[in-house]
């Protein structure tokens, strides 16, 4: 299901975003060929069930938050594969994302330690070209009394075919630092930082166009636009589909003047 917003006819303005509701792989088969130049995205990490029950007795929520968190946020779905299991989705669906991707174009994908090795090779046996592991630390997180402190998520980054430098002639850091949203702004559990996402989307040529297939409540189509490029963004769970769509449209009023366009949903 889609969620556009309207625009009035006279506008003549296109809107820079499309956003859908639904299964990553069923949406991602009905776009057509080359119509991206970055896949940037979020999957379920799918991390830390040892066993049947451990994966299948807790939700996302009760994984991903403390017991005595204040906020009641919602829950989604995707979180309780085996590794197994997780590994074939994702070459799946990354071989679909490397069918929409242009020559040339990128690809990167948060993981955590333990699905590290699985990603990598599931982005490979998709047919994408390994190019590198990128470092989110997050210098709040929680100590662990004689452990070293899991303070850093990671982004497996890869390419369709070689890179041309001169296409996009950007220097990327590799590592970046900001705590996880908190607060009003927190809106997703796995909620990525907008000033993380917004550096990582200048992957992407000017103008170009981002693909989210595990959009969550919009972090990387905010990115995108704040950054000057197009966004087509994927959400299978209906709640954060609508939460992200509301993002998109408001970042959009923020950085178009009301003589440029008079946006409603």
């Amino acid at each position: 299901m889609g969620y556009p917003s309207t625009l009035p006819p006279e506008s003549g303005f296109s809107l820079p975003f499309s956003f859908h509701q639904g299964d990553a792989l069923s949406v991602l088969s009905t776009l057509p060929d080359g119509c991206v130049d970055s896949v940037i995205t979020d999957p379920p990490y799918n991390s830390g069930g040892r066993t049947a029950k451990e994966r299948t007795s807790r939700s996302a929520r009760q994984k991903y938050t403390s017991a005595d968190a204040k906020h009641q946020l919602g829950d989604f779905t995707g979180e309780n594969m085996d590794q197994r299991s997780y590994g074939f989705w994702l070459t799946q669906t990354m071989t679909e994302a490397h069918r929409l991707t242009k020559n040339g174009g990128t690809a990167l994908l948060f993981t955590d330690w333990r699905q590290l090795p699985t990603t990598t090779d599931a982005i490979q046996a998709a047919g994408w070209l390994w190019r590198g592991v990128l470092a989110w630390h997050k210098p709040q997180a929680r100590p662990q009394k004689g452990r070293f402190t899991q303070n850093c998520e990671f982004i497996v980054w890869a390419s369709k075919g070689a890179i041309d430098g001169s296409r996009n002639p950007v220097y990327l850091p590799g590592m970046y630092s900001a705590s996880q949203p908190s607060g009003a702004k927190r809106q997703h559990i796995t909620q990525k930082p907008v000033d993380v996402m917004r550096e990582l989307v200048k992957i992407s040529p000017e103008n170009g166009t981002v693909l989210d297939f595990c959009a969550g409540s919009g972090s990387t189509g905010v990115a995108a636009l704040l950054e000057g490029r197009d966004f087509i963004g994927v959400e299978k769970t209906e709640h954060y589909a609508s939460i992200a769509t509301d993002r998109l449209t408001e970042t959009i009023r923020h950085t178009l003047s009301q003589d440029d366009v008079d946006l409603t949903t």
